[in-house]
């Protein structure tokens, strides 16, 4: 799949384009709210066993979400479930959709009709399900009069229940915009948003009401010219499993490509095998890991489906001497990922001068080095003896201290800081680096000329040319030591396999953010997942995502 046919993310503005332009095309606004509200109750019939012995509390805001919570209501009124349906105008722009809901049995109680909200705490307070369907996009913080009021009661009486809560489209409260929350936003437990992901929704704190996000089709045309001009997509399962490379039944291990891993020091030997291991586990037919001699036992115990390359060291880091013994394999790779647990030493970065030096530095020659480019390309440096080429953890640390770095390396390179190795390499702070996350990683991607993967929850994948994904995980199952190694193994083995580089960048993240989940599940704690445990689940992620692609229609 072109990553350009991915799942948008949307400003509120463009998201009234899209609707304004699906209606002109034919799909009414009616016709919208029958579908958001028909996905929002396939979700729950889905989700709780025996609707129709549930009772449910839904709260209607005055417009288009106030009519998509209707719609519910009126589904699950005509299922047999006991539903309350609580308004914060006694007029709105829903009579149609009110009406329905009432002849299908739900119950509509305005606030005339509670004025001391004393119906509505006593039914939240035995509801099975709670659906805010207030403001969805529309929520201006702070709110104000009744909305402000129905949630934070909301908020109390739902806290510590195990009662399910859904917000229609995004939880009203958040800004959708910039992931602003007011004080008594109702945190959800499933978001189900409409046509298109809210930009809002991925930006912290508002990413924490969320809750897990669902995208429902509400029956725009695809061909809609306004997606035209979004360049910010959302990865999905099936995206990504339509980009993973296909694997015939003749095929060979020269098939899929063979990564370089540069990797490993005496203190850091984990990093080489992780790195190793997650190009393996994502399909490169072979794998030459180059690490320090004296770990070379240690790693190959570890991983002895390698090939390995013993690199001359200095009190346990690669030494700038292993410079040339890399060459016939770079000659020989299809990818190169460099940096994991490299360390930042003096021989080391040295080492890394080796492979990078120019003629200015009087090097002359040498595999990988970048050369002075006399044409009139853009580029001052000509790298092409480089393979398609990942930097990662201690790589871009040392590579940073080299003039004009991002130069030296082949066009469409791969960067993988996390906040704090962005920080080094922009000389911005991490709190401004994780609060304008998207708008940063563009920025870096465009100067720079490379695809930068910003780490993190929500990892951010950018291109130079202003193309940007998100990753829909952000867990805390991958806060730990060497799953970012993991992670960069992931990419330079798709790219091993003739990848493009934005492609390999999204599917890599994308598998890397499902096996953390899956991990999740199978160990049980987030605080006890291991990078190993990620590395360990990355078949069940493949497998999932192919499944997806399988199920499509």
């Amino acid at each position: 799949m072109d990553p350009d046919q991915m799942s948008k993310i949307v400003t509120v503005e463009q998201m009234h384009m899209l609707e304004s332009e699906a209606f002109s095309c034919g799909v009414s606004y009616d016709h919208m709210m029958e579908m958001a509200g028909g996905a929002v109750f396939d979700y729950i019939c889905a989700k709780m066993t025996d609707v129709s012995s549930k009772s449910f509390v839904v709260v209607a805001g005055p417009g288009n979400n106030g009519g998509d919570g209707f719609v519910v209501a009126r589904l699950l009124a005509a299922s047999g479930a006991s539903v309350n349906v609580f308004t914060i105008n006694t007029n709105d722009n829903n009579v149609d959709n009110r009406q329905k809901a009432l002849l299908s049995g739900a119950t509509v109680i305005t606030p005339e009709e509670d004025p001391e909200m004393e119906i509505y705490i006593r039914e939240i307070s035995k509801a099975d399900c709670f659906i805010d369907a207030i403001f969805g996009t529309g929520a201006r913080v702070p709110l104000k009069g009744t909305a402000a009021k129905m949630l934070a009661i909301a908020s109390v009486e739902l806290d510590g229940r195990e009662a399910l809560r859904v917000a229609v489209d995004c939880p009203s409260g958040l800004d959708c915009d910039n992931g602003v929350i007011d004080e008594n936003v109702v945190n959800a437990d499933v978001s189900i948003t409409f046509g298109a992901a809210k930009i809002g929704q991925f930006i912290f704190p508002g990413a924490d009401a969320v809750g897990e996000l669902v995208l429902a089709d509400i029956g725009w045309p695809s061909d809609l010219s306004t997606f035209d001009s979004i360049q910010l997509n959302l990865a999905s399962g099936a995206d990504v499993g339509s980009m993973l490379p296909k694997r015939s039944r003749d095929s060979h291990k020269g098939t899929f490509g063979t990564a370089l891993v540069v990797a490993g020091s005496i203190n850091y030997s984990g990093a080489a095998y992780l790195a190793a291991a997650g190009a393996y586990r994502v399909g490169a037919g072979l794998v030459t890991v180059a690490v320090p001699g004296n770990i070379h036992g240690i790693v190959a115990s570890q991983l002895p489906e390698a090939t390995y390359i013993l690199l001359p060291s200095d009190m346990g880091v690669i030494s700038d001497s292993g410079t040339p013994i890399i060459s016939q394999a770079l000659e020989k790779s299809d990818s190169l990922l460099l940096g994991p647990g490299l360390g930042t030493e003096r021989p080391t970065a040295d080492f890394i001068r080796g492979i990078f030096s120019s003629v200015k530095d009087d090097v002359t020659g040498g595999i990988g080095f970048a050369v002075e480019n006399k044409s009139k390309s853009n580029s001052k440096f000509d790298t092409v003896q480089l393979p398609p080429t990942v930097v990662d953890a201690d790589g871009l640390r040392l590579l940073a201290d080299l003039p004009e770095w991002h130069l030296h390396l082949p066009t469409r390179s791969i960067l993988t800081p996390h906040p704090g190795e962005m920080a080094f390499l922009t000389g911005l702070s991490i709190d401004d680096i994780q609060s304008n996350r998207i708008s940063i990683a563009s920025r870096f991607a465009a100067k720079w000329g490379h695809i930068i993967v910003l780490k993190g929850a929500f990892t951010v994948v950018s291109t130079p040319e202003g193309a940007i994904s998100v990753n829909p995980f952000a867990t805390s199952a991958l806060a730990c030591a060497g799953t970012g190694d993991v992670l960069a193994g992931f990419i330079a083995g798709l790219l091993a396999q003739g990848m493009q580089p934005y492609q390999a960048a999204i599917v890599g993240t994308f598998l890397h953010g499902l096996a953390g989940k899956i991990a999740l599940s199978e160990v049980g704690a987030a605080a006890s997942v291991l990078a190993s445990d990620v590395l360990d689940m990355t078949p069940k992620a493949i497998s999932s995502v192919m499944s997806q692609v399988a199920s499509q229609p």
